[in-house]
């Protein structure tokens, strides 16, 4: 009997451990669901992909069947939640096939929260997003435990607090979990550039701390900009909107500087065109493209006098 706890960083969990509730019994039961009996985890962090690595796992299945079994929970009259196994589920969509084999287990909506992140950051590679809500719902949810008597057998005064078990269950410093949680607070924009590695890691954190009208605005300039803000940068925003001097203006400012990281642009002073741009050309977008659109225009003319001369 294999009695290592399910949730110990970095080690895929086994049949036995699925099988193992708090008190170190073993229940749940083995059979075949429908698949539209069984219905996503509320708030699933983990992204399922169409990718290369599900069309391999897609022609595994239809080759040799499901090898191991998802975990899910019952919730309703015969209605099924998902807790582990939500790409091989899709798999077996893909692969036009109407059951899967599932191990049944009793859990309460904490203890399915945690299992279903514990058994998800055993993945090889996770999104710095997927992190951020994966360890936002779990903090919450030992948080919850910790209010209640009836889901371990220790006395509560024993318990760890959330933030210690969480450092030992991730590997991770508490410092840097609550980095991580802190990134829920972005703009979904933003956010994907962290994802898509477009904006480093610490800033994006400083940038959390923004309202979300002030992380709009500081979108839109880092996309005309074509930059993103440096560590010091990022915390001095962070201080002007904590104090509530931060304006549109100071950010643009603020990106402005010139750093590493940006890419080096033409300044135009707009006023010495004002007069000879047609009146309805007013944002510095409208500006900047009638502009470019004169240079083509007088390039093009530049190479049909360049042909007829020859």
């Amino acid at each position: 009997m294999n009695n290592k706890k399910i949730n110990e960083p970095f080690n895929l969990p086994t049949l036995d451990d699925f099988f193992e509730n708090t008190h170190g019994n073993y229940m749940g039961r083995i059979e075949k669901i429908e698949l539209n009996k069984i219905k996503e985890f509320k708030n699933h962090p983990f992204k399922v992909k169409d990718d290369e690595q599900m069309e391999k796992l897609v022609e595994s299945i239809k080759e040799n069947g499901v090898l191991n079994p998802i975990l899910v929970r019952e919730v309703g009259d015969k209605t099924f939640e998902i807790i582990s196994g939500h790409r091989r589920k899709r798999a077996v969509e893909l692969a036009n096939m109407q059951e899967i084999p599932c191990i049944v287990r009793k859990l309460t909506d904490d203890e399915a929260i945690v299992l279903m992140v514990d058994s998800n950051l055993q993945r090889e590679e996770i999104l710095p997003s997927e992190k951020a809500f994966a360890y936002k719902m779990k903090m919450e949810a030992m948080r919850r435990q910790g209010q209640r008597t009836d889901l371990t057998s220790a006395p509560l005064v024993e318990k760890l607090g959330a933030n210690e078990k969480m450092k030992e269950e991730t590997g991770e410093s508490r410092e840097q979990i609550r980095r991580y949680i802190r990134l829920t607070n972005l703009i979904p924009e933003i956010l994907q550039m962290v994802d898509d590695k477009k904006i480093a890691f610490r800033p994006a954190v400083e940038i959390s701390y923004l309202t979300e009208d002030e992380q709009n605005v500081l979108l839109d300039v880092m996309k005309y900009n074509e930059n993103t803000p440096s560590l010091a940068q990022a915390i001095y925003l962070k201080k002007q909107s904590q104090q509530n001097t931060l304006t549109d203006e100071t950010i643009e400012e603020v990106m402005e500087q010139e750093k590493p990281n940006q890419i080096e642009k033409i300044k135009i002073n707009k006023n010495r065109f004002r007069n000879i741009i047609p009146k309805n050309v007013i944002t510095e977008h409208e500006i900047e493209d009638f502009i470019f659109m004169c240079i083509q225009e007088h390039n093009k003319k530049q190479r049909q006098k360049e042909d007829i001369s020859r």
